[in-house]
């Protein structure tokens, strides 16, 4: 029997071993500041939501409450591994030691992270560098809701992600943080001016996705009337060749009665010289003349500020980094030289 306990404990302690031998080598060089592939593609990370509990919904502050667990899975080829097992069954505290997403709620008010007895999370790393990290939640978020139904109303409540963080918040927190490490002056700095600019480039491209966005809805407004113009005009049309094609049968029947008393008393050259002319339509009623050849050259304008947009955005930016850079590195090494 003491054999046999002995093998076993031998058993647990090469496989502990093992494991920290692992560890030891994924963690070694990682550097947990990078999400996984930096400067290649995007890092595609996969959530999951088990809702264990719905409620309560508070009409009075517009939010719900749910318990939730919530289950992120993506790929870092920095934690592939070979070993005598697939998986890699850790807790919480190899969490903090390697790249997590920073995902969040978008309309959510408060998170709780469950600590009880030690926080509520679970850790998984694939041979393949697949990670599964599930945390338990409890959410507060908001809900919008019209209630001129009330009480006989419902509604649906989203749960919104994302990840990472807009252009403006990453400009705003780059000031913030500078102006917090930097002692206070009443005048303006080198970063002050370089935030100053990035903040310009960014709203320029809002108001550039918004110019495109009005002339778009525009544009295809214009379209619309002018197809709905065109079936008026085809329709005016027809009916105005429906009318001539019956005043020109009518016509056609008088004149035959007319031409054969004349053949009768042998005039043959004046009958052959009566004829019968319809009234021509005008241009703008011809059949298909309302309809613009090329539907989509309305919308070349669009198009037009896009293209321009890409071009002039780069190149402008460029601009200002080399001159930016090019004024205050030679003002930086004037000074020093002034100094010495």
């Amino acid at each position: 029997m003491s054999c046999v306990v002995g093998n076993q404990l031998g058993e647990v302690r090469i496989y502990s071993e093992n494991i920290t031998q692992i560890l030891d080598r994924l963690l070694d060089g990682y550097d947990n500041r990078l999400r996984p592939g930096f400067g290649g593609p995007v890092t595609e990370v996969k959530t999951d939501i088990y809702v264990t509990s719905f409620g309560p919904v508070s009409d009075v502050e517009m939010e719900y409450t749910m318990d939730v667990f919530f289950r992120q899975t993506w790929i870092d080829d920095r934690l592939k591994f070979d070993g005598p097992f697939d998986i890699l069954r850790l807790n919480n505290l190899m969490v903090s030691k390697i790249w997590t997403p920073d995902t969040f709620f978008r309309n959510g008010k408060k998170s709780i992270s469950h600590n009880m007895t030690t926080p509520n999370k679970l850790f998984r790393i694939m041979q393949n560098g697949t990670i599964l990290y599930t945390m338990r939640l409890t959410i507060n978020a908001a809900c919008p809701m019209r209630l001129m139904n009330f009480p006989m109303d419902g509604h649906a409540c989203p749960l919104k992600f994302g990840s990472c963080i807009t252009t403006v918040l990453t400009m705003t927190t780059l000031s913030i943080s500078a102006r917090h490490s930097l002692p206070k002056v009443s005048y303006a700095t080198a970063m002050d001016w370089f935030i100053a600019v990035c903040f310009a480039f960014v709203f320029s491209a809002l108001i550039e996705f918004a110019a495109v966005n009005y002339f778009t809805n525009l544009q295809a407004q214009k379209a619309a009337r002018k197809a709905a113009r065109a079936a008026e005009l085809e329709a005016a049309a027809a009916a105005s060749e429906e009318e001539t094609v019956s005043q020109q049968s009518d016509s056609n029947c008088n004149l035959k009665k007319r031409g054969n008393s004349i053949v009768s008393r042998g005039d043959v050259s004046l009958a052959e010289s009566i004829q019968t002319i319809s009234p021509p339509i005008p241009q703008f009623l011809q059949q298909g003349s309302a309809i613009p050849s090329n539907p989509n050259a309305l919308l070349t304008g669009t198009s037009t500020i896009d293209k321009y947009a890409r071009i002039l955005f780069p190149l402008s930016f460029g601009a200002f980094n080399l001159v930016y850079w090019i004024v205050y590195l030679s003002k930086d090494t004037m000074e020093a030289s002034g100094k010495a």
